[in-house]
């Protein structure tokens, strides 16, 4: 694990995305809230937030941190695509970038269990940073992101 310990504590953010690509009566199901079992989205995002505050768990080089902020947001690129995205914040000596990656990943593969039933061949795609911001490195945008604003 790498010593932050005289780094400066600064506020860190970092914004990462993830996309699930589906049959349409899949992501139909998921909109109008009919899938067996439950509000897929609800769930999602639930599972996000632990994910993100279970990063150092699974991931083995993570510092633990103080999370002060995680918030997943779903949006509909087209009939067939599930877009997640998480932004995640603290104040500390070290970034979130792997808690927002994870928090997204949870996301997304709560969101494969709790509709595998009617369609197994759910692809997860694109996890990827888009945002971060703070610490010694700056503000880095992906740069595709720049252009969605």
């Amino acid at each position: 694990m790498v010593d932050v310990t005289e780094k400066s504590i600064t506020v860190r953010e970092a914004r990462a995305q993830g996309k699930i690509r589906m049959h349409k009566n899949t992501l139909q199901k998921i909109k109008e809230g009919t899938m067996a079992k439950g509000d897929v989205l609800g769930v999602a995002q639930v599972a996000g937030v632990l994910g993100a505050k279970q990063t150092p768990s699974l991931i083995p080089m993570c510092h633990p941190l103080f999370i002060t902020g995680v918030d997943l947001h779903f949006s509909f690129e087209d009939e067939r695509t599930l877009v997640i995205d998480a932004t995640v914040k603290t104040s500390g000596q070290t970034g979130v970038e792997m808690e927002a990656l994870t928090a997204v990943s949870i996301a997304a593969l709560t969101v494969y269990d709790m509709c595998k039933a009617v369609d197994r061949d759910m692809e997860i795609l694109q996890i990827r940073l888009m945002e971060k911001k703070g610490g010694k490195s700056g503000h880095y945008i992906r740069s595709e992101a720049k252009s969605e604003g």
